[in-house]
């Protein structure tokens, strides 16, 4: 089985040789049962990232422009090898949960279009010396439940041949929802199938938390305008027959300001503005579903703290789009 596994940096340079060698160390380079291949896609950096890779038996491809779903799309449909069977999208800076990580990932794919591994914060995963931040930050799951369902951006596979079905619009803030979507429907051609994605049980991976509220709300923002910018790009798609929308995505991926263009024509958007309502209110109707639990007091204020957060995070992304930043954050 042909596996080639594309490593995404961007300004990597003082953890990418560490990563490099974790991957090394991953055992299916030596099962004869794989052709295993390492791409590092350095994109956009502004730091030492190519020159810090160790280059044996390792290819390093330094792409000028940045953007993860550009960087995807180069993978995919460029760079990887054209007889390749599997495809592994791996964040460069994540550890493994052990030395045959890779290769269970890759064989639990089965008929899957995509298999994730398990996210697992490094404050969860060495909860020792943790501050009081740390352990409110540790507590809260964050769609770490999901796993299954949702492509975790971080690390999964899927086969080439699927891959390949789809382009990404150049700009998405958070390209695996985007992609997730695509997966399910075959590009909004088609009924939700969640029989396409699944999750390789017992592969994990550790990704480092953010570290302090501050840090966690900005990265909450990036996420709300991520799936503000996704569902523009939906729309867009939507706008052309169900014939055509393969070609348009491999239109979006080519034109910078398709995206640009889809989020003119559709936001604002009244009554929400730039960012629809339910993000404000999603918390709301989740107390809703289980009154009792607000009972609790302790339950009762990590639900009042968390329409808190969430009203700081609404108001915030609102904010950033009414600005125009919410297209071509990496």
């Amino acid at each position: 089985m042909r596996v080639d596994i594309g490593v995404f940096a961007h300004n990597e340079a003082a953890g990418i040789a560490a990563m490099v060698a974790r991957l090394l160390a991953q055992d299916i380079l030596l099962d004869p049962a794989f052709s295993a291949r390492i791409l590092v896609l350095a994109n956009g950096c502004s730091d030492d990232t190519v020159a810090q890779v160790p280059r044996a038996d390792v290819e390093v491809v330094d792409l000028p422009e940045g953007g993860k779903s550009r960087t995807w799309n180069r993978f995919v449909h460029d760079l990887a090898r054209a007889d390749a069977d599997v495809l592994v999208f791996v964040d460069a800076d994540i550890e493994f949960c052990d030395a045959g990580a890779l290769r269970r990932l890759v064989q639990a794919m089965g008929s899957h279009w995509a298999i994730n591994s398990q996210p697992v914060k490094d404050i969860v995963a060495r909860p020792e010396g943790l501050s009081v931040i740390d352990k409110i930050i540790a507590s809260a799951g964050g769609g770490l439940d999901d796993w299954r369902s949702a492509i975790c951006g971080q690390l999964y596979a899927m086969p080439a041949t699927v891959a390949r079905r789809f382009h990404l619009p150049i700009g998405l803030p958070v390209e695996d929802g985007f992609l997730r979507a695509m997966v399910l429907t075959d590009a909004l051609t088609g009924p939700e199938d969640f029989s396409r994605i699944g999750g390789a049980e017992g592969v994990f991976h550790i990704y480092a938390s953010e570290r302090s509220i501050g840090a966690l709300i900005r990265h909450q923002v990036r996420i709300v305008i991520g799936s503000a910018v996704n569902f523009a790009g939906f729309g867009a798609l939507v706008a052309v027959p169900e014939v055509a929308r393969h070609a348009e995505l491999a239109r979006a991926a080519a034109e910078p300001g398709w995206l640009g263009s889809a989020l003119r024509q559709v936001l604002p958007r009244w009554p929400f503005g730039f960012v629809p309502g339910h993000f404000l209110t999603k918390r709301l109707a989740r107390a809703a579903a289980s009154p009792r639990d607000l009972l609790r007091p302790k339950r009762l204020l990590v639900t009042v703290l968390g329409l808190g957060f969430d009203l700081v995070v609404y108001c915030r992304a609102q904010w950033a789009m009414w600005r125009g930043t919410g297209v071509g954050h990496w």
